[in-house]
């Protein structure tokens, strides 16, 4: 955490791919089955992001929704909140 108290991007990442993680194992799907359903070549790329190393491509936001059975709108705040918590405390919070 930062001397502010927020969280750092890093752990923000980790909780945005934990919640994925989740989310893809609650429809019983593997990171190579999810990689197939987001037209990602490579399943690592999965794994990554689950891992807090990486994040879902703003372009691709539909694509993951569509895959792990969320409304697009719901999924793209959600993830904005981990992704881009300034933005979106801005537009969500007081």
């Amino acid at each position: 955490k930062t001397d502010h108290g927020l969280e750092t991007t890093g752990e923000l990442r980790k909780k945005a791919g934990s919640w994925l993680r989740d989310r893809r194992c609650a429809l019983g799907l593997s990171q190579r089955e999810l990689a197939y359903r987001v037209n990602v070549e490579y399943y690592t790329f999965i794994s990554q992001i689950e891992a807090g190393r990486g994040r879902v491509p703003a372009d691709r936001l539909g694509d993951w929704a569509e895959a792990l059975q969320v409304n697009p709108r719901e999924f793209a705040i959600k993830l904005m909140r981990y992704y881009d918590p300034h933005t979106y405390g801005l537009i969500f919070e007081s």
